[in-house]
């Protein structure tokens, strides 16, 4: 690691009744990779806004490369060298990757683009970063990853000094992320400097050289990765112990009924023949690799994607569920795993989310009753600690546990016996995640039944009273909890692969 590159001090920042960041401390060193934690709303990506200019700051001062600077905006910012690569990918699927990496500040032959120019220094950037994508080909047809090393490439291309990966692991394969840390150490062989956001605790281990920890918009301190332990980060990121003990035996009653079955269920090539139960008051942990099918099995039986055969039961009885609504009038309600796109309302508030999935509890004639709206919401940002100034809080502006949280509310609200919970905690951070654990057991305590997919192998050990693992659209294997291990579970969870 060499001298100090960018350094913020005392950096303040205020939005109406909240205040973001308290006179916090931060610095990025030439040749290092240095990791940003906090649990969501911790202030994180706010000061990493105030940074690149998105947003203004309140006072404090940032000195880049030995001179105080002040950006105004993304693109002054990236000029200087700053240069975000967002978990949000901004790339244009329409458009060529070469095209993509050039949008905007395209070379000129004559009065044209130069568009044989842009493809040989798109070849350049690629074979510096020494990855094989074809700068020809549309972004669209690109995988997560390449679209990711695509943004990285970009960031190249403005010649950057100071690279800030936000939460970049969130939605790539294991192959992709290996791929994605091997890039980031040649960076880091390069001088550059990078700031790596992330919840992943195993990432943060491998792949930084020193981790600054925020809480409620203050800085905590600093810790060399080597010599710091994930607990210690951990605690300074909650300020309390988590515990992450597997869980070593099921919590539902041997004798616990059945309320839902499902009977060689069908939906297209990633659900193949699928049956299991599910008991009041379990946990039923689905399991296996990317593409194995449990989204799919999940959105099948609430209805949401059709199915081609196969029959489900609720206490006993045949039900037809054609699209969400049946599923929602028997008594399921789904998490998904996209939660912004068909989980919330971002644009509209906490108390409109609330009760968006029983809004005829709340009307009076043809108007909504506000006030019973409010109110209910209330109760459950209480009863979920949902960090929010008001229930009139746009959604949009929470942390994404938060946002999870207020998800969760709805489908409480509507009192729904079954809960699908795909991919819970995905990029919510240690202590959020906690939170909703301990929800998750507190509703299935109360008799509630859920079914969680999670592709986190401690959390399915955790929480899970027995386990489902799918591998390519089948069941390959049950397992109660007390025999579960990670490795029979990928044992199974790789069976029908060569």
């Amino acid at each position: 690691m060499g001298e100090t590159i960018l350094e913020m001090k005392q950096i303040d920042k205020s939005f109406p009744g909240v205040h973001a960041l308290d006179h916090v401390d931060f610095n990025v060193r030439r040749g290092e990779v240095h990791a940003l934690m906090g649990e969501n709303g911790a202030g994180k990506s706010t000061l990493m806004k105030v940074l690149t200019g998105i947003y203004t700051k309140d006072s404090g001062t940032i000195t880049f490369e030995g001179k105080e600077v002040e950006f105004h905006n993304a693109r002054e910012a990236q000029d200087a060298g700053v240069i975000i690569v967002h978990q949000e990918l901004n790339m244009v699927g329409d458009l060529t990757v070469a095209q993509n990496i050039f949008l905007g500040r395209e070379p000129k032959k004559g009065f044209g683009i130069d568009d044989k120019k842009m493809i040989e220094d798109s070849k350049a950037l690629f074979d510096r970063l020494k990855i094989e994508i074809d700068p020809r080909m549309k972004m669209s047809d690109l995988t997560v990853g390449k679209q990711q090393m695509c943004e990285i490439a970009k960031a190249i291309s403005h010649n950057a000094k100071v690279i800030i990966f936000d939460e970049p692991s969130a939605a790539l394969t294991e192959k992709e992320i290996e791929d994605l840390f091997v890039i980031i150490r040649d960076l880091r062989a390069q001088d550059i400097g990078c700031v790596y956001i992330s919840h992943r605790m195993d990432e943060i281990k491998v792949i930084t050289d020193r981790v600054t920890v925020m809480r409620d918009g203050t800085y905590v301190g600093t810790l060399i990765t080597a010599d710091s332990t994930k607990e210690d980060i951990i605690n300074m990121m909650v300020g309390r112990v988590i515990y992450e003990d597997p869980k070593t035996h099921s919590m539902c009653p041997p004798d616990a009924p059945v309320v839902l079955k499902v009977e060689n269920l069908n939906a297209g090539k990633m659900v193949k023949n699928v049956s299991f139960e599910l008991h009041k008051g379990e946990i039923l942990g689905f399991s296996g690799l990317m593409g194995a099918g449990r989204t799919e099995t999940a959105r099948a039986l609430f209805g949401a994607d059709p199915k081609q055969s196969g029959t489900i039961y609720i206490n006993g009885k045949e039900v037809d569920i054609k699209s969400p609504q049946d599923a929602v009038k028997y008594g399921i309600g789904y998490l998904s795993e996209d939660r912004k796109r068909y989980g919330v309302v971002v644009r509209r508030s906490i108390a409109e989310n609330t009760t968006m999935a029983c809004l005829e509890n709340y009307m009076s004639g043809v108007l909504i009753n506000k006030g019973a709206e409010k109110k209910v919401a209330q109760e459950y940002v209480d009863q979920l600690a949902t960090k929010t100034p008001s229930v009139d809080q746009l959604v949009v502006n929470l942390s994404g546990g938060n946002q999870q949280k207020v998800v969760i509310a709805k489908w409480l609200c509507k009192n729904c016996d079954i809960l699908i919970f795909d991919e819970p905690t995905r990029g919510i951070d240690v202590g959020a995640k906690n939170e909703i654990y301990k929800l998750m057991n507190k509703l299935a305590s109360e008799g509630k039944s859920i079914i969680m997919i999670s592709s986190e192998m401690t959390e399915i050990l955790r929480m899970s009273d027995r386990i489902i693992v799918m591998c390519e659209g089948e069941i390959t294997g049950e397992i109660d909890i007390a025999d579960a291990t990670q490795e029979n579970i990928m044992d199974k969870a790789t069976r029908n692969i060569d």
